[in-house]
């Protein structure tokens, strides 16, 4: 769908926003609203802390991605958390924004809540522009990051910076008519992409009966309960081996603020949104880091062979690290590194991403609010056939989730799109490149 341009333009005095439409003001994000900074009470301190309800939402940036609104946390303050660090309680409608690691991302909240360092709240002031407006125009920010990072290497932004960020203002009426129609043509975009996501759950489930198959063509029939290991029926020369015995070394990527350590260009830095299918997809949303901060961290390097687990969010995922992929670190990610006299690094990325070896990996996780998974996985049963025929199980595998994986891959693709189109119409409709007051 195309729509129309305003009627007449003038340039807006800014160079990131170009010409806006005549009636518009060009103005600035601290003109518009009053900012609220955010912290970190003393995470060894269990006082601060509490799962209980009543609690303060803490807001972190895990909180916010790929979420235009928050409607809860992972984690939540006492009242004695909250006034160590003075964290003013911002209202439902408060717009918060990262300003270090996922620089740019934004989201409204839609409860009363605090939030870490890395994020700038705005409380708008109402009589001058409407929460919903100043939320689109700040999704469109990415683009003009590039202004801002000519003189910071580091890649975030400070509070002052984001306080000066241009905002192309209409008037209220506007405003109003603008952001009635990104929330509905948003939320039309936004069921497309539900539907590519439902779509590739459904395959991933066939993707791992698929490896239970193949395991099962090989004589391995996968028990119903993981609790009696030592009842599981198993082929001649096939062993159930914890997972510490088959591993030279497990650890775990870097774990840390991210802010000062990404940069444009440098050693490839995974994170656990690279994790797809059982590979690294590093192409979509690469993040960086210097060599020297890579070389000064030999024990997060990764290697040919290494299976690379989720520990946290979507937790059991997997990935093989391939021969071609070079020098790279990773963040908050198991490294499992096999001994390849008893295993292939592909082999055992293979069955733990069938239905058995997933959910051995779940059933290992720590935390019913938030389950995470620690150095407990050492526990987890791996079913360890002869090298040969773990060589024919990757072959089969391999081949027949060929065809679901490159419709996944489509999907994945079809998604990326739609989210381009998704930020490229907001980002036109709140800088007057469209009119859309007339759409119905």
């Amino acid at each position: 769908m195309s729509f129309p341009a305003y009627p007449e333009y003038k340039d807006s005095g800014v160079e990131w926003l170009q010409e806006i439409p005549s009636g518009w003001s060009a103005t600035r994000v601290k003109y518009l609203a009053s900012t609220i900074s955010g912290g970190t009470p003393d995470t060894d301190n269990s006082s601060y802390w509490s799962e209980e309800e009543g609690a303060t939402p803490w807001v972190s940036i895990g909180d916010m991605s790929s979420r235009d609104e928050v409607w809860n946390t992972a984690k939540s303050l006492t009242e004695l958390g909250r006034r160590s660090k003075g964290l003013q309680l911002g209202s439902s409608g408060t717009i918060v924004f990262a300003m270090y690691a996922s620089v740019g991302e934004v989201s409204i909240l839609r409860i009363p809540a605090v939030w870490n360092q890395a994020l700038l709240g705005f409380e708008v002031d109402n009589e001058m522009c409407l929460d919903r407006f100043l939320f689109y125009n700040l999704k469109t920010i990415r683009g003009y990051l590039p202004h801002l990072y000519r003189s910071n290497t580091q890649n975030n932004l400070n509070a002052d910076q984001v306080e000066n960020l241009p905002v192309a203002l209409p008037s209220l009426t506007e405003q109003q008519a603008i952001a009635d129609f990104l929330d509905r043509e948003t939320a039309k975009i936004d069921a497309l992409i539900g539907k590519q996501e439902q779509l590739i759950a459904t395959l991933r489930e066939e993707r791992s009966a698929i490896v239970d198959s193949v395991l099962d063509s090989h004589g391995f029939t996968a028990p119903r309960a993981l609790s009696d290991v030592q009842s599981w029926q198993l082929p001649i020369g096939w062993r159930i081996i914890r997972l510490g015995t088959v591993l030279r070394q497990l650890t775990n990527g870097f774990v840390g603020p991210t802010r000062d350590i990404l940069v444009d260009e440098g050693i490839p830095y995974i994170q656990s949104t690279h994790i797809k299918q059982g590979r690294i997809d590093f192409a979509r949303r690469p993040f960086y880091v210097r060599k020297e901060w890579h070389d000064a961290r030999p024990r997060i390097h990764l290697r040919q062979g290494d299976v690379l687990i989720v520990q946290t969010g979507d937790i059991g995922k997997v990935a093989v690290v391939p021969a071609d992929f070079g020098d790279a670190s990773c963040h908050a990610l198991q490294i499992a590194r096999v001994k390849p006299e008893i295993l292939s690094g592909h082999y055992l990325g293979t069955f733990l991403s069938s239905h058995l070896g997933f959910h051995s990996l779940r059933s290992l996780a720590t935390g019913a609010l938030h389950p995470h998974l620690e150095a407990g996985v050492r526990a987890a049963p791996i079913v360890v056939p002869p090298l040969e025929v773990q060589t024919l199980v990757i072959r089969e595998v391999d081949d027949r989730t060929a065809q679901i994986d490159s419709v996944i891959a489509k999907s994945q693709k079809m998604i990326e799109t739609l989210r381009e189109y998704r930020s490229a119409l907001i980002t036109d409709a709140v800088t007057g490149k469209i009119d859309v007051r007339g759409a119905a």
